[in-house]
C-alpha cells in the first residue's frame, strides 16, 4: 500500500478521554474547536496560517458574530465536518507541521476536510489541499489496489468526494487497468490468484483476462455497479468477462447463492433484494455471456430471498435448461423444476434434438435424487415432471429406470394400479445390459414388467449368441399390451418359480456368451430357447383353458405399458 508522510515535528497530541484532544506544549491553548462531541484545546496561530475557514471563524468570535455556526468565547463549534473528528485531526497537525502519515484508507476523508477548511495555495504555498493532490495523481490512482481500496472509502464521504470529482476519478483509474491487455497485467495486481510452483521454483502463469474480477467483490453493490459500467463503456471487455465478473460477486455477496451461504442469518432481506435486483440488472444481453450454473444459483437465491425479479429468471433458466448441471438443479424444489421444464418446452423446437436428450437426462436425474425426500416428491408431482419429457429422445432408458426404482422404494406405500402407470414411462427394450440384470431382481416392480425385461434380455442375449444384428424393434413380442383385465390378474398371479426359470435360462445364455468353443456355445442356445418357449407356454396356458382371445394386430410395444384394455376376439392366440 502506498503512504506520504507530511511533516516533521513529533506528534504532541493527546487525549483525555474519549472526547477531548489537546496539544501538549508550553504555552497555554487560546481556542477550543469542537467537533461532534470531541473537544480539540488549540493554538490559534498554525491554525490560522493555512485554514482560511478558521480565520473567518475565528474573526467571527472575536466579533461575536455567528456565521451560521454557534460560537462562545473562545469556542468554534462546527457540527459537521468530511470524515469527522478524525479528518480534522489530521489537518491539525499538518498545521502545526507534526508528522502525518496519509493512505488510501484515510487521503479521501483528508482531501474533502481541508477542502472543507479551505487549505488552499492562496492561503500558503505547499499547502495540504495540493499535497494530497500530489499524492493522488502520482500514487494512489497508480495503484490497482489503492485505487479499489479508495473507491470505497468515498461512500461514507459522498457528496462531498462526488463534487471533489474523487469517485470518478477512481473509477476512471480502475476501470483503465481492467481494460488493459493483459501481457502488461503483473500478477501480483490479484488478492486471490496464486502462482505455479516448478521443481520449487515459482514462476508466473499466464494472466487470464477475469484476473481482475474478484478483487472488486468487497465493494459496495453501488460503487461495484458505476466500476463495471465504467469498464464497458471502453469496449475492450468482453461480455463473458463480465458475466464472470458478476458471478463473483454473486458468489461472495448473495445469501442463498450457494448451499453453504443459505445458512447465513440475515435481518435485512430488503437489502438483499436489492443486492439481486441489481445483479440481474448487470447481465449483458448476450445469451451466453452467463452460464446457465450461474442463473440457476442466482435464481435458488432470489427465492430464498422472496425477490420479486423471480419471473424473468425463470424464464433465462428454464430456456437454457439443456445447459443446466444436476447439481444446479437440485437447488430447486418440485413446482419450480416443472416450471423450467414448461418454460424449455415452450422456448424449443421440434429439431432440437440434442438439447431435449440432455432435458431429459436431466430430469431423470432430478427425480431420481429427489426421490429421497419422499415427503416432497408426491406421485402425481412425479408422474406431472415425467410424462412431460416422456417423448423425449433417450439412447437409453436407466436414467428413467432408476428415477422409478428410487421413487418405489421411498414410497412403498403406493398400490399396484399406481405402479403400473409410473412403469409405463420406462421402455423395457432401452434398458442397458446392467439395467436389466437389476430390473429382473427387483421384488419393487410389477411382475408384468419383470416379464417383460426378462423377455427382452433373453432375447438379446440369443440374438447375440447367435450372431445376429437385429435391433429391438425387431424383437418379437410375446406379452400383448392390449388385454382383458382377467389377463392382468392372472399376470399379477405368476408363480414365483416360473421367474425363476426365466432367470436361470438367461443365466445360462450369458455364460453361453462368454465360451469361446462354438459348439459348446450352440447347444445352450439350443437349450435356452426352447426352455424359454416352455415357460412361457405354461405362463399364458391359463389364458387358453378360460378360451381368451388376443388380437395380434391389437398389441402394442412392449416398452410402453398401457392400460389395461379388453382385446377383440380373434382366432388367433399369441404364446
Amino acid at each position: 500500500m502506498k503512504f506520504m508522510k507530511l511533516g516533521s515535528k513529533p506528534d504532541s497530541f493527546q487525549s483525555e478521554g474519549d472526547n477531548v484532544r489537546y496539544v501538549s506544549s508550553d504555552l497555554a491553548t487560546d481556542v477550543i474547536v469542537t467537533i461532534g462531541d470531541v473537544k480539540f484545546y488549540l493554538h490559534k496561530f498554525p491554525l490560522l496560517s493555512k485554514s482560511a475557514r478558521l480565520q473567518k471563524l475565528i474573526a467571527a468570535t472575536s466579533s461575536n458574530e455567528d456565521n451560521e455556526i454557534h460560537q462562545e468565547e473562545d469556542e468554534i463549534v462546527i457540527p459537521e465536518i468530511p470524515g469527522g473528528a478524525a479528518s480534522f485531526e489530521i489537518c491539525a497537525k499538518f498545521c502545526y507541521g507534526m508528522t502525518v502519515t496519509l493512505n488510501a484508507y484515510n487521503v479521501v476523508a483528508a482531501r474533502c476536510a481541508a477542502e472543507f477548511l479551505e487549505m488552499h495555495e492562496t492561503v500558503e504555498k505547499g499547502n495540504l489541499v495540493y499535497k494530497i493532490e500530489v499524492f493522488l495523481n502520482s500514487s494512489i490512482l497508480q495503484s490497482w489496489k489503492d485505487s479499489i481500496i479508495t473507491l470505497q472509502t468515498t461512500r461514507a464521504l459522498s457528496p462531498h468526494a462526488e463534487e471533489l470529482k474523487l469517485t470518478g476519478r477512481c473509477l476512471e483509474s480502475i476501470a483503465s487497468r481492467a481494460c488493459i491487455d493483459t501481457s502488461r497485467v503483473e500478477w501480483s495486481y490479484t488478492y486471490s490468484k496464486k502462482k505455479n510452483l516448478d521443481n520449487g521454483l515459482r514462476r508466473p502463469q499466464a494472466v487470464p483476462r477475469d484476473w481482475w474480477v474478484e478483487d472488486l467483490c468487497d465493494l459496495h453493490i453501488d460503487l461495484y455497479k458505476r466500476v463495471i459500467a465504467a469498464i464497458e463503456s471502453r469496449g475492450k471487455v468482453s461480455a463473458d468477462v463480465i458475466g464472470e465478473a458478476l458471478h463473483a460477486y454473486a458468489t461472495k455477496r448473495v445469501p442463498g447463492f450457494s448451499k453453504s451461504s443459505s445458512s447465513v442469518q440475515i435481518t435485512d432481506y430488503a437489502k438483499y433484494r436489492a443486492l439481486v435486483g441489481s445483479i440481474i440488472e448487470m447481465i449483458p444481453e448476450e445469451k451466453q455471456s452467463v452460464s446457465s450454473s450461474f442463473l440457476t444459483k442466482l435464481l435458488r437465491a432470489s427465492i430464498f430471498l422472496g425477490c420479486d425479479e423471480e419471473t424473468g429468471l425463470i424464464n433465462r433458466v428454464g430456456e437454457r435448461l439443456d445447459e443446466a448441471s444436476l447439481s444446479d438443479v437440485m437447488l430447486y424444489d418440485v413446482d419450480l423444476m416443472l416450471n423450467l421444464v414448461e418454460v424449455f418446452l415452450k422456448s424449443r423446437s421440434e429439431e432440437d434434438v440434442t438439447r431435449k436428450a440432455s432435458v431429459a437426462k436431466l430430469v431423470d436425474g432430478y427425480l431420481a435424487e429427489r426421490s429421497r425426500d419422499s415427503d416432497k416428491l408426491t406421485l402425481q408431482k412425479f408422474l406431472a415432471i415425467a410424462e412431460m419429457v416422456s417423448g423425449f429422445p433417450r439412447q437409453s432408458h436407466d436414467g428413467v429406470y432408476r428415477a422409478i426404482d428410487m421413487f418405489l422404494k421411498e414410497h412403498p406405500e403406493i398400490n399396484k394400479s399406481e405402479k403400473k402407470r409410473i412403469c409405463r414411462l420406462m421402455d423395457c427394450r432401452k434398458l442397458s445390459v446392467e439395467a436389466c440384470a437389476h430390473a429382473v431382481q427387483n421384488e419393487r416392480l410389477p411382475m408384468r414388467v419383470v416379464v417383460q425385461v426378462l423377455f427382452f434380455e433373453q432375447a438379446r442375449a440369443n440374438n447375440n449368441n447367435n450372431g445376429s444384428s437385429s435391433t429391438g424393434n425387431s424383437t418379437p413380442e410375446i406379452i400383448p399390451a392390449s388385454r382383458s383385465t382377467n389377463t392382468e390378474d392372472e399376470t399379477e398371479s405368476w408363480d414365483t418359480e416360473d421367474i425363476k426359470t426365466l432367470r436361470g435360462e438367461l443365466a445360462s445364455l450369458r455364460l453361453a456368451k462368454n465360451q469361446q468353443q462354438e459348439n459348446i456355445k450352440g447347444k445352450l442356445v439350443k437349450g435356452g430357447g426352447l426352455g424359454v418357449s416352455r415357460v412361457f407356454s405354461k405362463l399364458w396356458s391359463g389364458k387358453e383353458r378360460s378360451g381368451e382371445m388376443m388380437s395380434s394386430s391389437g398389441t402394442s410395444s412392449p416398452g410402453s405399458i398401457n392400460d389395461d384394455s379388453k382385446s377383440s376376439s380373434s382366432t388367433n392366440k399369441k404364446h
